[in-house]
């Protein structure tokens, strides 16, 4: 299977880098523009790695952890990104919440310049629940799940014995989300908002998405 990069052309885009497929690998490739045809020798980086601090949170801990990426992979906030610690042989998936680079926080960067991660451990997540039971009583209940479960508007949820009717989730950017039948995964959720009871015809969601 043929190879391809993005290069520059000397014919048609020398300052802009367009689809190339490399005809010769090795110490001297030769590549041909998938714009113009032109074939042509090819100075490619060598990717190289860099060792990335990263600073995990994980329910009330955080932990130091590193990790190993190409020095040009794009960070930023609100990504995901797997710490791989081969020193102690943690894997863990991350949502990226900071990044510093050249002593203050940005919100986006390479991996060679990136010298601090900070990120929320997302392999398990637990979400509160403001569960509101009449007019004037509201109960906060945790419940444990997987970071990709998925949490329904509209749909009841069993915490333990308790059935709550889902009304309204605020994720984690400040924004709420209402409208029956959205989809909000766990790792994005900052505080869910329900009723206590059940709803007429909405036993069939435990056995739709398992029995956390």
């Amino acid at each position: 299977m043929t190879r391809e990069i993005d290069i520059e052309c000397p014919a048609c885009s020398p300052r802009e880098e367009v689809g190339h497929e490399v005809i010769k690998e090795g110490q001297s490739p030769i590549v041909r523009c998938m714009k113009c045809g032109q074939v042509h020798p090819a100075k490619m980086k060598t990717p190289k790695n860099v060792s990335l601090r990263v600073v995990i949170s994980k329910m009330e801990a955080s932990n130091t952890f590193k990790t190993d990426l190409d020095s040009e992979t794009v960070l930023q906030i609100d990504d995901e990104l797997v710490v791989d610690d081969e020193e102690t042989g943690m894997v863990c998936p991350i949502l990226i919440t900071s990044l510093e680079a050249g002593g203050k926080r940005v919100n986006a960067g390479i991996a060679e310049e990136i010298e601090t991660v900070w990120g929320r451990a997302i392999d398990e997540i637990t979400v509160k629940f403001s569960a509101q039971e009449g007019t004037d009583k509201t109960e906060v209940i945790e419940k444990r799940v997987p970071g990709d479960y998925e949490f329904v508007i509209g749909e009841e949820e069993k915490v333990g014995n308790t059935r709550l009717f889902i009304t309204k989730i605020k994720v984690r950017d400040g924004l709420f989300r209402s409208r029956k039948g959205d989809v909000v995964l766990a790792k994005y959720v900052k505080r869910i908002f329900a009723r206590k009871g059940r709803r007429e015809g909405l036993g069939q969601s435990e056995s739709r998405r398992g029995p956390w």
